[in-house]
């Protein structure tokens, strides 16, 4: 018998916003989950700036709150 095992969730504040995102995962992960390119974004994560060489690497807690800059180009 095969099982499909759900996907955990948990909920976390995204721009103010309660969201329900994929658990465990890293920040990074959280951001593709959401269709947000990692490398295009600055994340602060509960009041606290997490530097893109490590959003790969910090894992996403349930009651997290983070704030997602999106960088824009242009001239």
């Amino acid at each position: 018998m095969a099982d499909i095992a759900r996907q955990q969730r948990i909920s976390v504040t995204l721009n103010g916003e309660h969201k329900s995102v994929p658990a465990p995962g890293s920040i990074a992960d959280m951001l593709r989950a959401i269709g947000i390119d990692p490398r295009r974004v600055a994340v602060e994560r509960n009041l606290e700036i997490v530097p893109r060489s490590t959003l790969g690497e910090v894992e996403v807690a349930d009651g997290d709150a983070f704030e997602i800059v999106h960088f824009v180009g242009g001239g």
